[in-house]
């Protein structure tokens, strides 16, 4: 792509290459968001909690997503990435259409885990395609399309769940093909297309790009493999000498003692063993970070306004991520809505929601940024206070029109955020510095907001009898979200 010419026009096969992408982060979001409307199916063939369920939403899925992250983020600097996110792609296809021959809690976290490995390839490979494939005057107008999948694929998931469920239970009340259940059905259905999208992305052709012949892509994908995943941690630990490794360890013991205490305490160990891990993980890649590039720690982990941003997003994830899952069980189970029902007064409207939030949060923070040194900021008190009042009317209504407003409006405020914390938390980073910080910058909604969220709503549903209490209760985290805005902007 010519940088040096503004008048230059994007060829045709960019924009095709694009469309391409939208499809692949719309595979991404159908998979992932698909078990929402199959929970209620799921949790009574499974024998499972509600609990359980946040589990295999939240957790299951989002640690290995953040961890994986980070190493096939190097491998996408230093590799063919087309082939890197065709291969996600087919591994988090297959995972999904094994997900449908679950017979256990066991069996479909595995599945989920696959999913969460397979997808953490999409955005470092994609952000960078498009970075190649358009000038620096188009690259967020190319980033917005491609992000649209997220909405579009959210809501798509659904409508199509729906469908599927409902139509394969009318047609096969007994005997089903497979022995497959609706639920199971729609995993494989969904699940199979994406083999396809995996070989057509083979098609593309990859930008050509300069390649350091100093950088060896395996080896930096060893080295980041080393540096945050269990138990290879301990390995880049001892090369690093005895102190290191000792610092290593005493990180690992409060994970796994913390974890121990936490699963004592609440039942559930699988959850808190797989967030212990998280956590260790992440301590391990700071420790990494602190010894071989204290700058970048310093300016990030170190740093008071940029973990401030980074927390208060987090929170206002535990929020976001908590009504997006449970919502569609909530309204099956409380107004007695159909599959299709859910589908269409749901995933449309949320999809609309998400999509018109992160565009209006965008424009907002940047115009208030020219006029304020924390303008950025501001914008991040509507995602933060806004879904107080609608979550409280809408999971305490039992008018079906005034619950579907709420959760319109709340599926518009939570992600208004995202620009803004994204974009203040860049600004505190140097240029080289950026890729680390989107980095530890997506850890904080990963590990704190979807590995909790959902999770923590389900246990007290389960523990209450009451779903939409557990949903509510998800606004506590809204003080603590406060706090670290207001420590973001004082250190600002």
């Amino acid at each position: 792509m010519n940088e040096a010419d503004p008048s230059a026009r994007v060829p045709p096969a960019s924009w095709y290459a694009l469309g391409v992408l939208v499809l692949v982060y719309m595979a991404n979001f159908i998979d992932r968001q698909l078990l929402s409307i199959l929970a209620n199916d799921i949790k009574a063939d499974l024998a499972i909690g509600d609990a359980d369920l946040g589990f295999l939403y939240g957790t299951a899925f989002a640690i290995f997503y953040a961890l994986f992250g980070i190493p096939l983020g190097r491998l996408a600097d230093s590799t063919h990435r087309l082939r890197l996110l065709s291969a996600g792609l087919a591994l988090w296809s297959v995972m999904t259409v094994l997900s449908g021959f679950a017979k256990s809690l066991g069996q479909l976290t595995v599945a989920r885990i696959g999913v969460g490995v397979g997808e953490a390839s999409a955005n470092p490979c994609a952000y960078s395609l498009i970075a190649d494939w358009f000038p620096a005057r188009m690259r967020a107008t190319a980033i917005s399309l491609y992000s649209s999948g997220l909405f579009l694929g959210s809501g798509l998931s659904l409508v199509i769940g729906a469908a599927v469920v409902e139509r394969w239970n009318s047609a096969f009340p007994t005997g089903a093909p497979l022995g497959l259940a609706g639920w199971q059905a729609a995993f494989v259905l969904c699940g199979l297309p994406g083999l396809v999208l995996a070989a057509w992305l083979l098609t593309l052709r990859e930008p050509e790009r300069e390649q350091s012949t100093t950088i060896n892509p395996l080896r930096a994908f060893a080295t980041s493999v080393l540096s945050i995943i269990p138990p290879f941690t301990l390995l880049a630990a001892a090369r690093r000498g005895g102190r290191e490794l000792l610092w290593n360890l005493s990180g690992a013991a409060v994970a796994a003692a913390a974890a121990w205490a936490l699963a004592s305490a609440f039942g559930n160990p699988q959850q808190f063993v797989l967030v212990g891990i998280g956590f260790y993980a992440a301590f391990s890649w700071a420790s990494t970070l602190r010894r071989d590039d204290r700058a970048t720690f310093a300016a990030t982990w170190a740093n008071r306004a940029f973990m401030g941003i980074v927390l208060a997003y987090a929170l206002i994830s535990y929020v976001g991520y908590t009504v997006t899952y449970w919502a569609a069980p909530y309204a099956e189970r409380t107004f007695g809505l159909s599959k299709t029902e859910l589908g269409l007064m749901l995933g449309a409207p949320g999809a609309v929601g998400g999509f018109l939030g992160i565009i209006a949060g965008g424009f907002l923070a940047d115009r208030l940024a020219r006029r304020f040194a924390s303008g950025r900021l501001l914008v991040v008190f509507a995602g933060v206070l806004l879904p107080v009042p609608l979550i409280l009317i809408g999971y305490s209504t039992d008018t079906l029109a005034v619950f579907l407003l709420c959760n319109f409006l709340v599926q518009m405020a939570t992600p208004s955020a995202l620009g803004a914390c994204a974009a203040a938390s860049q600004a505190l980073v140097g240029q080289q510095m950026r890729g680390t910080a989107t980095a530890i910058f997506l850890l904080g909604p990963t590990l704190i907001g979807l590995a909790f969220g959902p999770f923590a709503a389900g246990y007290i549903s389960e523990a209450s009898g009451d779903l939409a209490l557990g949903v509510m209760w998800s606004l506590a985290a809204v003080p603590l979200a406060l706090a670290a805005l207001l420590l973001a902007i004082k250190s600002h």
